[in-house]
């Protein structure tokens, strides 16, 4: 067990912290290659979600995690790449091209909503980003020579390099190539010149902008690049459920969404993964509790979206770290015993001079 103190600079830029992470990451990537020999297909099933979850905080954790703008809209990004690839691919064009193109078009939904939510902070940001997801959600329903409405429209099967995938392993290996590639890229942003802007916005604005960060410019880029990899995670997921809706991304979902990145660790990449792995197991251990749980609880249509919420204020109360942050003080824990400090973690109350003047 490892906890990195960083003493140069170049450390920061190192893809990964030590040589026992580069073991340990590409064990458990063998590991993802290999569970369609060992698993049955139910868990491939629930695996693949999971996965398309990952995309989605990662896209989720670039906005909120690491610029520090808050979403309750996101689900509108995720309905638009998926959308968009039912569409294109309705049109003829192939999965290679659709689902880039898928991504594209949430990003540029992603601008439009970013540019005039540029002067926007706290809780006018998410009023703003939860009318924007009311806005398409009516689109959905109301474009029905596109969308089908609440009739609902139909994904075409994957043909890729002239292979029809209708297998679920099939669909689960697509599923990890696209998550190890948005992973990467995301790595190599956050250690870039763009990626030190973001978390110079979410930690101090003023400061940042003292610096010669462009806030427009950045703030802007966040919401693009955030829409867009949620767009490419809309196109899978429109492949996995098969058949698509309105009421498939509605605020409840944005909400769970939000849940996602908040219980998974805030500020990482691997809260983004702890996240999805949370909001992918959490409705079966719901779905199962319902069948202890008295009649009158159990058989309350809002019950998972209460769990949700519950669980929400819970952690952002007790845990604000989220369960990425747990994990680190365990680490650290176990490597300064008997000389670790409790208050190592502790949330400072006192604020820079320059952030009193809002």
């Amino acid at each position: 067990m490892r906890f990195i103190f960083k003493t140069e600079y170049q450390q920061d830029v190192k893809l990964f912290p030590h040589g026992g992470a580069v073991f340990w990451y590409s064990l458990l990537i063998a590991a993802m290659f290999a569970a369609p020999l060992v698993l049955d297909e139910f868990y491939i099933g629930e695996i693949t979600y999971v996965l398309i979850f990952t995309i989605i905080g990662v896209g989720l954790m670039i906005l909120t995690g690491y610029t520090g703008l808050v979403s309750l809209g996101h689900a509108a990004f995720l309905g638009i790449g998926a959308y968009a690839e039912a569409y294109l691919l309705g049109q003829g064009l192939p999965f290679l091209i659709t689902v880039p193109i898928s991504g594209f078009i949430a990003a540029a939904f992603g601008v439009a909503l970013g540019v005039p939510a540029l002067r926007m902070t706290g809780i006018y940001l998410a009023i703003a980003t939860l009318a924007f997801a009311i806005i398409v959600a009516e689109v959905f329903a109301r474009w029905e020579s596109v969308t089908g409405g609440y009739g609902g429209m139909q994904v075409p099967d994957i043909t890729l390099f002239g292979i029809d995938i209708y297998e679920d392993w099939q669909f689960y290996y697509i599923c990890l190539i696209v998550t190890l590639i948005v992973m990467f890229g995301a790595l190599n942003l956050l250690r870039s010149p763009t990626g030190r802007a973001l978390v110079a916005i979410r930690d101090s604005e003023i400061a940042a902008q003292s610096m010669g960060v462009n806030l427009a410019k950045y703030k802007t880029l966040s919401f693009a690049l955030s829409a867009g990899i949620t767009g490419i995670a809309g196109a899978l997921f429109a492949h996995k459920t098969v058949f698509l809706s309105p009421d498939s991304f509605s605020i409840v979902f944005s909400i769970q969404l939000l849940v996602m990145v908040v219980v998974g660790g805030l500020g990482s990449l691997h809260g983004a993964v702890y996240g999805a792995i949370f909001i992918g197991a959490l409705p079966q251990i719901i779905s199962i509790a319902k069948d202890y749980l008295p009649h009158a609880i159990g058989e309350q249509p809002s019950l998972e979206a209460g769990v949700f919420g519950l669980i929400l204020v819970l952690f952002v109360l007790f845990e604000p770290l989220g369960i990425y942050g747990r994990w680190m003080k365990i680490k650290l824990f176990f490597q300064l015993f008997p000389l670790y400090k409790k208050a190592t973690f502790k949330r400072q109350k006192s604020y820079m001079k320059s952030e009193r003047v809002r």
